[in-house]
């Protein structure tokens, strides 16, 4: 029987000289100098199937984005504001 294999959710919270990355699967979190060089070493240690949830931060999330998604990443756009609201 084929092993099933499902997505790997990352979280990241952005600002600008870090990223705050916590990896759901492993209950881990990572920290990251908010650089391309250091973003684009961090996202080819991950996994394909890896599902990268960012908030939306100004412009400092610009990188992680366009980097992770030229790689064939899953990405996903979050508004802090939208969803705190949603809550409500």
């Amino acid at each position: 029987m084929a092993m099933q294999v499902g997505k790997l959710i990352v979280g990241a919270d952005v600002a600008k000289a870090e990223l705050v990355i916590h990896h759901d699967e492993r209950d881990e979190i990572v920290r990251l100098k908010n650089s391309k060089p250091e973003i684009r070493k961090w996202l080819k240690q991950q996994p394909l199937n890896t599902a990268i949830a960012v908030e939306a931060t100004n412009v400092y999330h610009l990188d992680l984005v366009e980097l992770a998604h030229r790689l064939g990443f899953e990405v996903y756009v979050i508004d802090g504001f939208q969803l705190s609201n949603y809550r409500k």
